[in-house]
C-alpha cells in the first residue's frame, strides 16, 4: 500500500521475495502473498486516486495537478491520455505491469476526470495482474535454487532490472 503512495518503495521486489520464501516454506502461503499483495496495491491506488480528485477539485487543485504533470514525462503522459481515450479502463492493468506506467495513466485519468468508481472498477483487474506476475518472478526464483536467499536475490534483482529498463531506454535514445 506505501508504495502506491511513495512510488520509490520496490514493492514488487517485497512481493517476488515473500513469494521465494512462500514457495520454499509453505507453498499455501503463495495465495496469501497473492492476496496481501493485490488487496495492499488496490487500497494504495485508491487512496491516491481518491486524493488525486479531491486535489484536483479543490481551491489549488489545479496547482497541484500541474505539479504531478510536470513530473511525469510529457511524451509518457500523451500517450497515456491516447491510449486511455481509446481503451478506457483497461489501460490500467497495461499501466501497472509496465515499469513507471502507473502514474502517468493515473495523472491522465485525473487530467480525464474518470469517476472513482470507474477507475476502481479498472484497477482491480489491474492489481491482480500485478500481484500475479510479480508473484511468478518469485515462483520462479524459488524453484531455480535449493535455498530460499538464493531465489530472492534473484527475484530482487530481476525486479529491479525490469524497473530500470524504461530509464536506461530512454538515456540511450537521447544519446
Amino acid at each position: 500500500m506505501l508504495g502506491s503512495l511513495i512510488p520509490v518503495v520496490p514493492t514488487g521486489a517485497l512481493v517476488s521475495g515473500a513469494a521465494v520464501v512462500a514457495f520454499h516454506r509453505d507453498p499455501v502461503m503463495l495465495a496469501v502473498v497473492f492476496g496481501v499483495a493485490s488487496f495492499a496495491a488496490f487500497l494504495g491506488d485508491a487512496g491516491l486516486y481518491w486524493l488525486g480528485l479531491r486535489g484536483v477539485h479543490s481551491r489549488g487543485g489545479s496547482r497541484w495537478l500541474h505539479r504531478l504533470q510536470s513530473r511525469v514525462d510529457t511524451d509518457t503522459l500523451g500517450r497515456a491520455e491516447r491510449q486511455l481515450e481509446q481503451h478506457g479502463a483497461a489501460v490500467l492493468i497495461l499501466s501497472r505491469l509496465v515499469p513507471a506506467g502507473r502514474l502517468p495513466v493515473m495523472v491522465a485519468c485525473l487530467l480525464a476526470e474518470m469517476p472513482l468508481r470507474r477507475f476502481l472498477h479498472g484497477d482491480i483487474a489491474a492489481c491482480l495482474a500485478w500481484a500475479a506476475a510479480y508473484q511468478v518472478i518469485g515462483i520462479v526464483g524459488g524453484s531455480l535454487f535449493p535455498e530460499p536467499w538464493q531465489g530472492v536475490a534473484l527475484a530482487v534483482g530481476l525486479t529491479f532490472l525490469i524497473a530500470a529498463y524504461p530509464t536506461v531506454r530512454k538515456r540511450l535514445r537521447k544519446s
